[in-house]
């Protein structure tokens, strides 16, 4: 039972990771881009790289693998409609 705490907690940080990130990113590149200063958005821009490569890319590979696993260990077949349905809207 340990095994799968671990993988909810994985996989909520993962979801919280992304949409944190994602809005904490377009936020500081929308205010960058308000100055109409292209020094600091280039520097903004480069630290949104960094933040991105850390945060959102582990997030993107993590979040499929623990709800694969999550599934298995709940014992829904992945073909199953909603199962299917997200990962559908997760890759578009």
């Amino acid at each position: 039972m340990e095994w799968m705490y671990f993988l909810r907690w994985a996989h909520i940080i993962g979801a919280a990771v992304l949409l944190g990130t994602g809005a904490g990113i377009a936020f500081f590149m929308v205010m960058a881009h308000r100055t109409r200063d292209a020094r600091l958005i280039a520097h903004t821009a480069s630290i949104v790289v960094i933040a991105d490569w850390l945060f959102t890319a582990t997030a993107v590979v993590a979040q499929p693998i623990t709800g694969t696993l999550l599934a298995m260990e709940m014992g829904w077949p992945l073909t199953q409609g909603w199962i299917v349905a997200a990962l559908a809207l997760y890759v578009f």
